[in-house]
């Protein structure tokens, strides 16, 4: 009886012990068992989620939202409703005209799951549209104005004025969903009394307007960036300049911080941290950068394989490859401006289907770190994972390769989810990347890829304990 008691114990601190052991990992459910697929089977027709600062996914888990398009370039499509447990596919809105396939028609949950928002052109005019999926009536939220990111169990909404004709309303408005009150919280003047000196560098006598605002996890901060209009054409990369990235409190009716680059930012969990590009984190209090333990510094990253090559980033989101001052300048003369092409890529290729069932990739051997490039950046709802998609240059990988990478948030390892060529897919002026995004629950990431002649929206979806 002794005997047996010992053994008991001895296999109650064997299971506490790895209990511990997946504790102190969060990488251990994704590091072997891991299913990659592709979300909806049907062929012949783009499939795509939208951003790396929504997920498809709804609050309950039981849906996925997606935009689909038969055309070549993406661009004119419609918004679809997938059942994750019976397959059943439902089109909640049609004849939406995208502004590119980079992302679509901004389609995203509201409301806890019981409504969805998307904006895109119909007839000519670019409005902002909510659909009830319980009765199926859509309604213009707002006319003449585009959607930025809210949060998908609130009634929130921010909304911006076209980049390329914002007209004469150029500041930041907030609409609740439910019962279309708008108001009017941040201004364009009042930025340019809280930063003078930067405002006058970048933008000078001239009138740019807010742009693609994106709203914190708790509601109570928002950080955009500015556009000033350089062109008349939606679909074209000299559409607007943009600059900066400036966080207001909501709460406290205040600027907290302005950065004068945009990379690609994402709100953390606790609606304080923003996670940038490279690993880089944000305190939204003040601006200050974190370090966090095991990251590689912009030192490192400067003397690594990539030689400093890609440390502006990638996709048209990334820093404008002039100076601020030489962005305002050709703006008021009225001559294009143009972003980078570093790390950029003009189509995309998806893996294989035995690819895509292969199993995460570990650490490499005497590498803790690698850096990211091109990256699109999101931390799993528990904070303990940061999940980006990167060009594969600096994994060893080719240019036109793009890989989903998952880390530690504390910098204790990182793994290469699925990597694929990523020279196809849909042929829009801005092309598709893969955006990952954690679901609600952290358990799967979605993101898109482009296999063959589509873009097709992906789920990983870890081991179970």
């Amino acid at each position: 009886m002794k005997r047996l008691k010992i053994t008991a114990c001895a296999t109650l601190i064997l299971a506490a012990a790895f209990n511990a052991n997946a504790a102190d990992d969060p990488l251990a459910p994704w590091r072997s068992g891991v299913t990659i697929s592709v979300v909806s089977p049907t062929a012949g027709r783009h499939t795509m989620h939208s951003y790396f600062n929504t997920c498809p996914e709804s609050p309950d888990g039981t849906r996925v939202l997606f935009y689909s398009s038969t055309a070549k370039d993406g661009h004119r499509g419609e918004v679809v409703v997938r059942d994750r447990a019976t397959g059943v596919e439902k089109v909640v809105a049609t004849n939406i005209n995208a502004e590119d396939a980079h992302r679509v028609a901004c389609q995203q949950w509201v409301s806890g799951g019981k409504r969805v928002v998307f904006h895109g052109e119909r007839d000519g005019e670019w409005n902002t549209w909510c659909v009830d999926l319980d009765t199926g009536k859509e309604r213009v939220l707002a006319k003449n104005q585009l959607a930025g990111w809210g949060q998908p169990n609130a009634d929130i909404v921010p909304l911006y004025s076209p980049h390329w004709n914002p007209g004469e309303h150029r500041d930041l408005d907030l609409i609740n969903v439910a019962t279309g009150e708008k108001q009017t919280p941040v201004t364009v003047d009042a930025l340019k009394q809280a930063y003078p000196e930067w405002f006058g560098r970048a933008f000078g006598e001239q009138k740019p307007s807010i742009f693609f605002p994106i709203l914190s996890p708790d509601l109570k901060r928002v950080f955009f960036k500015m556009a000033l209009k350089t062109g008349e054409d939606p679909r074209s990369k000299s559409a607007s300049a943009r600059e900066g990235l400036i966080c207001y409190s909501l709460a406290e009716k205040r600027f907290l911080y302005m950065n004068p680059k945009w990379g690609h930012p994402s709100w953390q969990p606790d609606s304080r941290h923003i996670t940038e590009m490279h690993y880089t984190v944000y305190d939204s209090n003040d601006g200050s950068v974190k370090a966090n333990p095991g990251m590689p510094t912009k030192a490192e990253r400067t003397k690594g394989s990539n030689g400093g090559k890609n440390a502006k980033g990638s996709g048209p989101d990334a820093p404008i490859a002039t100076t601020k001052a030489e962005r305002a300048k050709a703006a008021a003369e009225g001559r294009t401006v143009t972003k980078g092409t570093v790390g950029s890529v003009d189509t995309m290729v998806v893996a294989s289907k035995s690819d895509a069932a292969s199993k995460p990739a570990a650490e490499s051997e005497g590498v803790k770190f690698h850096d990211v490039s091109g990256d699109h950046p999101s931390v799993s709802p528990d904070g303990k994972l940061v999940v980006t998609d990167t060009i594969m240059t600096s994994f060893g990988g080719v240019r036109n390769e793009w890989g989903i990478v998952l880390a530690d948030t504390k910098g204790a390892g990182q793994i290469v989810l699925h990597h694929f060529d990523n020279s196809h897919g849909a042929k829009s002026w801005r092309v598709s990347h893969p955006h990952p995004v954690f679901s609600p629950d952290g358990k799967r990431i979605y993101f898109n890829v482009s296999d063959g002649e589509f873009t097709r929206l992906f789920v990983a979806e870890c081991a179970s304990p």
